[in-house]
């Protein structure tokens, strides 16, 4: 890896650590640390302080990063990148194990968002997720962060022999054919409690201690660059920690001293936002008026520093894929290494206008970074992203950009080393106007 950008083998290594949302968090809360930010709760009063750094988590899968200018908001604005910490994935359900002839056991399991099913197939897989533990009363249970680093479980496909027609087409049931194995066993008495006993090995603790857990699976197959000149990047959940990556990276690195930045990363994108760690929340609007309240202000205040502030809202695009030419928008089909995509979208699926998008234009240019649009297919439907769920909560102009990838929403997808390192950049940029 000598030859690889000190950016991308940063973003390797945080993919790595990350196997879902509550282990990006901690990722991230360590980057943070090392870069001399402070933790602080929610339900701390916070203050004012020109020059300091902080963060706030909630749920442990949502984090809100500040460094504060030496201006108070109501004359500087916000700038603030946002990004998601979840991807698409399999959750583990209570009462999870199932047992079938010949001792084989498995896992039962529910779909978390809208992930490429059949891509999950006959790959090494383990768990990773929060465990909540017995605390000092009911009320206040503590958390334990799980990382399995071994393969454990296989979700293994039907025989061609058995189903001649797999690939001519193959309606999957997320129910019946998405079950990973995890054992095989002689003795149903061992493997009673199976999962829990293993939890409660891994994190050694007492069985009785897990009070619940939020488990989810997968790929054990570390992340990787490939090509002739190692130019992509292959890794599942790249949409959307590759831009967590990217926001938290320039916020890190920002040198301006007069305005508040934010990095926000929320959880909850791939199911709607709509929970209280979601973009759909008032989380960071609350946080952003306790700051201008900190500073000095008041409402009037907060309004004033909302209308001067601006929000890249940072959510990957899809790249041009050549054997699929035909899904994509005629003139507007980002490629692998073009740079970062303005998304736009006629019926404000994305919070990007000409207004916002020509501000985002020419912090590229002045990164000397290239840019591309990503529009959709005029008889394809698109979803929305954190942009305009968020403008619901604050009334703030931003626009959604992200990086082109192949394959979405698979259990491993393409992107580019260039566009990453193209996104810091122009990141930076901002942070640093």
């Amino acid at each position: 890896m000598s030859n690889i950008h000190p950016y991308v083998k940063s973003l390797l290594k945080f993919m790595d650590a990350s196997p879902c949302n509550f282990l990006a968090v901690k990722t991230i809360k360590d980057t943070l640390n090392q870069a001399g930010y402070a933790e602080r709760r929610l339900d701390d009063k916070i203050t004012w302080t020109p020059g300091e750094k902080f963060y706030v988590t909630k749920n442990d899968s949502a984090i809100f990063a500040f460094k504060i200018g030496t201006l108070p908001p109501q004359e500087t604005g916000f700038k603030i990148v946002a990004a998601h910490s979840d991807s698409p994935c399999f959750r583990i359900k209570p009462n999870a194990e199932m047992h079938s002839d010949g001792g084989i056991v498995r896992l039962n399991t529910e779909v978390y968002g809208g992930p490429i099913l059949y891509t999950w197939f006959d790959r090494p897989l383990s768990i990773a997720g929060r465990v909540i533990v017995k605390g000092s009363d009911a009320l206040h249970p503590a958390t334990r962060l799980l990382k399995i680093d071994r393969p454990l479980m296989c979700i293994s496909h039907l025989a061609i022999h058995f189903n001649r027609a797999v690939n001519d087409g193959n309606k999957l049931s997320k129910q019946t054919d998405m079950l990973p194995i995890i054992a095989k066993v002689n003795d149903k008495l061992e493997s009673e409690n199976m999962l829990l006993k293993l939890v409660a090995r891994e994190l050694d603790i007492e069985i009785n201690d897990i009070l619940d857990f939020d488990l989810m699976l997968y790929d054990t197959q570390s992340a990787c660059t490939f090509g002739m000149n190692n130019e992509f990047i292959s890794c599942g959940r790249l949409d959307d920690l590759s831009m967590v990556h990217a926001g938290i990276t320039a916020l890190t690195e920002a040198h301006d001293d007069c305005a508040t930045c934010v990095t926000a990363i929320f959880d909850n994108e791939e199911t709607g936002s709509g929970t209280k760690q979601g973009a759909g929340s008032p989380v960071l609007a609350n946080l952003l008026l306790r700051l201008t309240v900190a500073a000095g202000g008041n409402y009037d205040a907060f309004c004033r520093a909302i209308a001067k502030s601006f929000m890249i809202s940072a959510d990957n695009a899809h790249a041009f894929h050549p054997n699929y030419a035909s899904k994509y928008d005629p003139t507007n089909h980002p490629a692998l290494g073009g740079g970062p995509c303005i998304k736009i979208n006629a019926n404000c699926k994305y919070m990007s206008d000409a207004h916002s998008a020509a501000i985002f234009a020419s912090l590229c240019k002045e990164a000397d970074q290239p840019f591309q649009y990503f529009v959709n297919h005029s008889d394809v439907a698109g979803g929305s992203t954190l942009g305009n769920i968020l403008t619901g909560q604050i009334d703030i102009e931003g626009v959604d950009v992200g990086n082109p990838l192949l394959a979405m929403h698979s259990a491993r997808e393409t992107a580019s080393v260039a566009d990453h390192i193209a996104m810091i950049e122009v990141m930076k940029k901002f942070f640093d106007k």
